[in-house]
Formats: structure tokens, sequence, C-alpha cells
């Protein structure tokens, strides 16, 4: 059985649901602007983000980094 996870805030979040709250709080060029990764500038859409982030452990640890600072600690 899984245990409780009360201080990681990415606990019960999906990378959609992070990808998805990021656009909405930043917008994609904006989003484009902090982490420079092209599936956030060329074309940019919620279903290739996810087909990136999801192979590249490093863009991945970049985008969850910004949604900590952002906005699952406000």
């Amino acid at each position: 059985m899984k245990e409780p996870q009360p201080n990681n805030p990415l606990h019960g979040k999906t990378l959609e649901m992070i990808i998805t709250e990021l656009v909405d709080y930043y917008g994609w060029e904006v989003l484009g602007d902090k982490i420079r990764i092209n599936c956030f500038n060329e074309n940019p859409s919620i279903k290739s983000s996810l087909k990136f982030l999801r192979r590249t452990p490093w863009a991945r640890e970049k985008v969850e980094a910004l949604y900590i600072r952002s906005i699952a600690r406000s």
C-alpha cells in the first residue's frame, strides 16, 4: 500500500495536470521563455509536451521544479 506523502507537492498530480496548470498560469509563450524546450515554443500542445516530457527526464525535472516554485507552494 502507498504511504501518504503530505510534504510532496506533486503527490496526486499527473504530468498532464501539471502542464495544464502551468499553461493556464503562464501561457505557452511565457512558459517557453522560462523553460527553453521546443515543445513549448514550436506549435505547442499538451499532447506534444506530454510525449516529449515522458521521454526526457531532464526536461520533466525542470517542468516539475517550475510547478513547485510557482503554483504548488502558493
